[in-house]
């Protein structure tokens, strides 16, 4: 199962372009850091500020707006 883990992840990644291919790798080596501590830092995460889209942002904004914001008093 791992092979093929390992596999798929490589076809996957061969796909990307070199800046997403490094957000990939940036992200891999920020999991094995952490692997068994829970808990990340603010500076860690810090490397990944900036890397949503702003097209991403809007829509994940007004999701947010659109489904947070609402109150159903038969919820409870």
């Amino acid at each position: 199962m791992a092979q093929n883990i390992e596999r798929e992840l490589g076809e996957q990644i061969r796909k990307l372009p070199s800046e997403q291919r490094r957000r990939v790798l940036d992200f891999a080596r920020s999991l094995a850091s952490s692997s068994g501590n829970k808990s990340v830092s603010s500076q860690a995460l810090l490397r990944f500020a900036r890397t949503i889209e702003q097209d991403d942002l809007a829509i994940i904004e007004k999701v947010i707006d659109e489904g947070c914001e609402t109150v159903n008093p038969d919820e409870w």
